[in-house]
């Protein structure tokens, strides 16, 4: 049977050594909502002796214009950041649905452009989403680390579904929260179920959404956690206003932001 080319594929399948320099794609929401979270990815990685870089020029990549239908918009913004990434260093995404959309789509709304085409093509193979590129190129060892000298904590983790889905970075998540000490992860029933943010989606059927968002936070507080923890700030913008709004006793903290601070932050 041949593969279906409508569906993404997990590239790069090999892993190359632990570069000395990268980019750091901080995604519009970390830009605008949650700037300590790409602070924290920065500092995470310079802590590995890496050398990141930040092309100011950057926006977004483009997947709310791809997600409603306007590819044309979508190509627009996304070719606004094709030359900001000239060096062939990896791009570090602290979001699986941008790297998603990065790797996947970009190199589909250029195919049949001969200019962006294959440098869209080239950037996807680079593209990397934050836990992912901590677990298999710098191949992170959290459990040797210091311990931190904060009080246990148990969390749920939410991969959200670009993450899960098309970039397959549920299990990296799953490791590096496993490896740390002092925390204990807790899986819940409604785990692998969207949060209901979807972007647009959420925009467009709010009424739909309000019921997802409500059926995952219902299901995460039944465990009994200290927080939620995800590396994809919609659904962590999404479940933690909905929480609050709720009053339902559910902190989330950006994936990086809680492995600083379970690490005990500088080395």
């Amino acid at each position: 049977m041949q593969p279906d080319p409508r569906q993404p594929r997990h590239i790069p399948r090999r892993y190359p050594p632990a570069p000395l320099q990268v980019y750091l794609f901080a995604t519009c929401l970390v830009d605008l909502f949650v700037p300590q979270a790409g602070l924290d990815a920065v500092r995470l990685l310079e802590r590995e002796g890496l050398l990141v870089h930040y092309p100011r020029g950057q926006s977004c990549c483009g997947q709310p214009a791809y997600s409603s239908g306007n590819p044309e918009q979508a190509r627009a913004v996304a070719r606004a950041q094709l030359d900001l990434f000239a060096q062939p260093w990896p791009v570090i995404v602290p979001s699986g649905s941008c790297a998603g959309m990065m790797r996947h789509h970009w190199p589909q709304l250029f195919q049949d452009d001969p200019v962006a085409g294959p440098r869209a093509v080239e950037l996807a193979e680079r593209v990397y989403e934050l836990s992912e590129f901590l677990v298999c190129v710098l191949q992170l060892d959290l459990a040797g680390m210091a311990a931190s000298a904060q009080a246990d904590e148990s969390v749920v983790l939410h991969t959200s579904c670009g993450a899960r889905r098309e970039m397959g970075t549920r299990g990296h998540g799953v490791a590096l929260v496993d490896a740390l000490p002092g925390v204990t992860r807790i899986e819940h029933q409604r785990e692998s179920e969207c949060c209901g943010f979807g972007g647009t989606f959420s925009l467009k059927h709010p009424d739909i959404s309000g019921a997802m968002v409500s059926d995952k936070i219902a299901s995460a507080c039944a465990t009994g956690c200290d927080r939620l923890v995800s590396a994809d700030c919609g659904c962590l913008l999404n479940i933690g206003h909905a929480a609050r709004h709720q009053g339902a006793p559910l902190p989330v903290e950006h994936l990086a932001s809680f492995l600083w601070r379970r690490t005990g932050g500088a080395a």
